[in-house]
């Protein structure tokens, strides 16, 4: 589940001294194991954003489904690695690199969602608000994290796309004729619209607790004193004297929060309730390959989604770790 608690004790509550961007840079540079996580992030993503210009082949390219070229297809079922294909070939004849390519699409697509949705819109927006304002407004704003925070995660993903999918792709098909609109629903909109959805109802909460502690710290603080006496508005306050001190915070969280959120959506396509089967993710795939007779007469179906996402996962905590350590003044 995309919790930014997940950061476990990692992130203090502490005032935060905005420091110069090469300075950061000139820091995390010396940390080899962060540079190594942020060099295998950005090659996964570029993948995955650039999947349409250098993926080999299309993931609605399905060799089977074409009866007059069956007989050549069926030579292409489980192919091992080789220059054509370097990660061998599925059950179905597809290629496994334009696969992982397409699945790592996924992957940035939902997760940016979440993260720009749940985490900053709202999980910042609300944070800021209720450290803030103080009072009923914060009682509230905690009162309905508290209330999320206290839900079952995967259960309550589960109900949620069991109900609403059918009324999602219900109201999505209404615009299935629109010239732009009508090529998005083929891509996969509507499923992605639907993981990111429930995710990002989830994946306030704990953004909206980190920063909330870190206002309530600082708005007592000279400047933001002085700045209220001047006349300055909430907005202003918010924005332009509170969200600078909190977003080496809100950048740590996100980090970690990004691992979280791709573990997800593939923990919920493999349940069966995530990325529809027509389209690529990790999940999908990984569940395409499960089973012990299929590990054992072709290994490679399971062991290059598994290898890619879990490269992908360490790389995020990695590259956290690192940001802490460089935007925390008790950590250097």
């Amino acid at each position: 589940m995309a919790r930014y608690e997940a950061t476990g004790g990692v992130l203090e509550a502490e005032e935060v001294t905005p420091r110069p961007s090469f300075e950061v840079l000139r820091r995390l540079a010396r940390k080899r194991l962060a540079v190594m996580a942020l060099a295998v992030i950005v090659i996964i993503y570029l993948a995955g954003i650039l999947a349409p210009v250098v993926a080999p082949y299309s993931f609605r390219e399905n060799p089977l489904a074409d009866p007059a070229n069956r007989d050549i297809a069926e030579q292409l079922i489980h192919q091992g690695p080789s220059l054509e294909h370097p990660f061998g070939t599925d059950g179905s004849g597809r290629d496994l690199l334009s696969r992982v390519m397409w699945s790592a699409q996924t992957t940035v697509i939902i997760s940016a969602a979440v993260i720009l949705t749940g985490g900053l819109a709202l999980g910042v927006g609300l944070g800021l608000l209720a450290g803030y304002a103080g009072g009923r407004v914060d009682n509230v704003i905690m009162r309905v994290a508290d209330a999320f925070f206290g839900l079952p995660d995967i259960l309550m993903l589960l109900l949620i796309t069991a109900t609403v999918r059918p009324r999602v792709e219900g109201f999505f098909d209404n615009f299935d004729g629109w010239p732009l609109l009508g090529g998005l629903i083929e891509a996969g909109l509507p499923d992605y619209f639907l993981v990111f959805g429930a995710l990002a109802l989830f994946g306030w909460v704990g953004m909206a607790r980190i920063v909330r502690s870190q206002v309530l710290s600082l708005r007592e603080s000279d400047y933001v004193l002085a700045a209220r006496a001047a006349g300055a508005r909430m907005p202003r306050l918010l924005f332009r004297h509170l969200l600078p001190n909190v977003t080496n915070l809100v950048v740590v969280a996100v980090t970690f929060s990004l691992g979280t959120i791709a573990g997800t959506e593939v923990a919920l396509t493999w349940l069966g309730i995530g990325v529809g089967i027509d389209h690529p993710s990790f999940g999908r795939m990984i569940f395409d390959a499960s089973g012990l007779t299929n590990l054992r007469a072709h290994p490679n179906l399971m062991l290059v989604p598994a290898a890619v996402l879990a490269a992908l996962l360490l790389s995020f905590n990695l590259l956290g770790d690192a940001l802490n350590d460089v935007l925390s003044p008790r950590r250097r």
